[in-house]
């Protein structure tokens, strides 16, 4: 499929730009929503951060943004990676900032599919830990929320903006990733009702246990004997379900904690 940036702009065919949060892996749900809305006829602004990866057990994917952006404009996307560190308060504006200009249009969807997540429970959290979780999860969350209602415009009597939140209902040993995605989704079920005036719908989504790397086998096992339809949620299972949400098909359903994720027990 021809890359529609080597179109001459008056070849090109309008396409809304969705802005993702947390595109930096490929077997992850972020590049799996950004490929599905890619596939259904969206430009995608996505951001990641490699030295959350670089700690984490999975490690950093080397090139992944610069892989997933290619796929996405093989599907005619016109894309932009951009790398970006949700601990600094002044990031949203600056991702909104570079997704603008360099796809030429304001943000209609934002998809929210970024993470902070360490495990630890009550006894052995640190103080820093708690702060990052928030910091990231909710903080950076609110903050690109707030951006896009103050920058999104749709035409009177219309809803063609959405925001979709990604959460979990993790708990125990798991306190601050647990805590800071419940506090994330008060956030988002808010802009549902404070921004309804702009024409904007905004939902969350519980995806379940999906595996993308996270896992060790005996957790599998378990999680897989706990879902009736016996097995594991995928990222494709998520973007079909966040698709439908930015859709016009989706415009109904607004303020809603969906859970898709096959009828895991809790």
């Amino acid at each position: 499929m021809t890359n529609t940036e080597q179109l001459p702009p008056a070849a090109r065919p309008t396409r809304p730009v969705a802005l993702i949060t947390g595109v930096g892996r490929s077997i992850g749900i972020g590049a799996g929503i950004a490929r599905r809305l890619a596939a259904s006829g969206w430009d995608v602004a996505f951001t990641y951060w490699t030295p959350y990866d670089r700690r984490m057990d999975w490690g950093a994917e080397p090139g992944a943004a610069t892989s997933i952006a290619k796929e996405l404009a093989e599907e005619g996307a016109r894309t932009a990676a951009i790398e970006a560190d949700l601990t600094d308060p002044d990031a949203p504006t600056r991702i909104f900032d570079e997704a603008e200009q360099r796809l030429g249009r304001p943000v209609t969807a934002l998809v929210l599919a970024h993470a902070e997540s360490v495990d630890s429970g009550l006894l052995d959290t640190t103080v820093e830990a708690f702060d990052r979780h928030f910091a990231v999860n909710s903080r950076a969350s609110w903050l690109l929320i707030r951006e896009y209602g103050l920058r999104f415009r749709s035409a009177p009597g219309t809803a063609t903006g959405r925001i979709v939140a990604l959460t979990s209902d993790h708990t125990v040993g798991n306190l601050p990733y647990g805590a800071s995605k419940g506090a994330l989704d008060r956030i988002t079920l808010a802009a549902a009702h404070e921004l309804a005036h702009l024409g904007v719908t905004a939902n969350v989504v519980n995806p379940g246990p999906v595996d993308t790397g996270w896992m060790n086998d005996d957790l599998r096992e378990t999680l897989v004997r706990g879902t009736p339809l016996g097995r594991l949620g995928t990222p494709r299972d998520t973007a079909h379900l966040v698709e439908f949400l930015c859709s016009p098909e989706g415009l109904w359903v607004n303020g809603q904690l969906l859970k898709s994720n096959g009828g895991a027990a809790s």
